[in-house]
């Protein structure tokens, strides 16, 4: 599909589930490599990174774990500026690393809370592999670990993404037009 229509915006194809993939896996290669010996925590982002968390972790090739949060920060097509934590994280973080996994980074506000959160914890190290990365939004000092996808600051679609909702079930990755 070139285009395709979710509620009452209209999206053009960016990124083929192809080049995804193939940067995803370029992404997991450094990873396997830096840190194979550290046991990580590897913590996704709801709901978007769930696709990208998904097909990453299929790619390590190391012992380590995996846990979920869930945070808000988006409504529609704007973000909100307030992030919310809706689902907490139980695992024991004092003296691990642990790496971030998000599914984009913008303006870098939901990435503050998150290493916040986890420095809190105890983490002895907070590591961030994100799948889309929009450097001219950044606005906050983070260092971002593992990008496999830079991109204008544009909304998107598709691969984990959303629409109020719609459309993170798409295999690729839609611009609204």
């Amino acid at each position: 599909m070139k285009t395709i229509q979710l509620l009452d915006k209209k999206f053009a194809l960016s990124i083929p589930e192809e080049k995804i993939l193939e940067k995803i896996a370029l992404v997991a290669d450094k990873i396997n490599a830096d840190l194979a010996d550290k046991n990580p925590l590897f913590l996704a982002i709801l709901n978007g990174s769930f696709i990208f968390a998904a097909d990453l972790m299929k790619k390590i090739n190391f012992p380590c774990q995996i846990s979920f949060v869930k945070l808000a920060s988006y409504h529609g097509t704007t973000s909100t500026n307030n992030v919310l934590e809706l689902v907490g994280l139980n695992e024991n973080l004092a003296g691990k690393t642990v790496v971030i996994v998000e599914d984009i980074v913008d303006s870098g506000l939901t990435m503050t809370k998150v290493i916040e959160l986890l420095k809190s914890r105890g983490a002895e190290k907070i590591l961030i592999a994100t799948l889309l990365f929009k450097p001219s939004a950044l606005q906050h000092d983070i260092t971002l670990d593992y990008v496999a996808l830079e991109i204008p600051n544009d909304f998107i679609v598709g691969y984990g993404l959303d629409y109020d909702g719609y459309g993170r079930n798409l295999k690729d990755i839609y611009t609204v037009i």
